[in-house]
């Protein structure tokens, strides 16, 4: 009998497909026309507030060019599990792909892709060193920098993964067009999730074990641009792993702390923080219920952000020190944050359903 724990599931009972424009969540929010499919759906991707891609476990991408209002199939690769997305621009793009032996139906092979052509079209992406089985995160930062008189951007790229094992970390450092990879199973046991502050400074959210019986959260740092890994938080408990990360600025960041204990008495749920760039980690209370699973998260500033979740999500004002339930969607494993023309900002929160909420400058 197979008996692996699928992390980052949702059953099947506690899906439900969206189905068009309905202003049946929270005030504000407002869910968005998506392909109906039987399952979180894992990354969205916007460049700016009217472009941008989401994609599913079937192997489906998907564009809009109207803020998500409405949206236009570009790939359809039954057997590829899209699993995290990540733009430089409207042409320049990358799709990570979870990897068999893990997902039922994933066949997949290659565990990355890039696009020219904003999505049109996709080609692997050749990666020199240690082999990459999948990819559960993309990072993308981008730094200025003065060039021939001219100010230009530097465009570093990570990909990591993944949920279950292996732990690797491809990395390019010309935008994309060449890429090396590094075994990082001496470091964590997975990698869920990737963030650079800069160009030295960056974080991988990990597990300490791949058996989830037995694993505790990690998170890891780095300050020489990934050189050298330094786990700066552990949690305490068995069947835990940090999930998603969320960096309203350099020293203030959130991350889910995800459980999967069965034991009902160990409902307490935790998200940690750091206060000081992510060199020291605390645990904040999150909820106490044993049927919450946290997912995704983001943060609009310092003190406000969501967090999505089964059976949904919740909200704070005050960084943390307290939580609201919110119908943002349910199982949300992304939040992306897009700035609004004129000011103000556009939350996108994706997982079963896609909901959008417009914020105020």
């Amino acid at each position: 009998m197979d008996r692996r724990v699928f992390l980052g599931t949702v059953g099947a009972a506690a899906v439900l497909p969206a189905t068009g424009w309905a202003q049946d969540a929270a005030p504000g929010w407002v869910k968005l026309p998506t392909e109906p499919y039987r399952g979180k759906q894992d990354d969205i991707s916007f460049v700016d507030a009217l472009t941008g891609w989401y994609g599913n476990g079937a192997g489906k991408l998907f564009r809009t060019t109207d803020g998500g209002q409405t949206w236009t199939q570009q790939m359809d690769r039954p057997g590829t599990f899209v699993r995290a997305l990540g733009f430089i621009d409207e042409k320049r793009g990358f799709l990570g792909n979870i990897g068999p032996d893990y997902f039922p139906n994933v066949s997949d092979t290659t565990p990355l892709y890039r696009t020219r052509d904003g999505g049109e079209s996709w080609e692997p992406v050749v990666i020199d060193g240690p082999p990459v089985k999948g990819i559960c995160a993309i990072d993308i930062l981008k730094t200025p920098f003065i060039n021939a008189g001219v100010l230009d951007h530097r465009v570093t790229v990570r990909a990591g993964g993944r949920v279950g094992t292996p732990a690797a970390l491809a990395t390019s450092r010309d935008g994309g067009e060449t890429w090396t990879s590094e075994d990082m199973t001496a470091h964590t046991a997975m990698i869920l999730d990737i963030h650079f502050v800069s160009e030295r400074v960056g974080f991988i959210a990990g597990a300490s074990d791949g058996d989830v019986q037995v694993s505790k959260a990690v998170i890891l740092r780095t300050d020489d641009g990934g050189r050298s890994w330094t786990r700066v938080y552990e949690g305490t408990r068995p069947w835990e792993l940090t999930w998603k990360m969320a960096w309203p600025s350099a020293n203030v960041g959130y991350v889910t702390v995800q459980s999967y204990n069965p034991d009902p008495a160990a409902s307490q749920r935790f998200v940690a923080k750091t206060t000081d760039g992510g060199r020291t980690w605390s645990e904040l209370p999150f909820v106490d219920n044993a049927a919450v699973r946290e997912f995704g998260i983001g943060f609009v500033s310092e003190t406000r952000g969501w967090v999505g979740a089964v059976p949904n999500g919740y909200e704070t004002t005050d960084g943390g020190a307290s939580w609201a339930p919110v119908r943002m969607g349910n199982a949300v494993n992304k939040v992306r944050i897009v700035p609004l023309p004129g000011g103000g900002h556009a939350v996108f929160a994706i997982g079963v359903e896609l909901h959008r909420l417009d914020l105020p400058a």
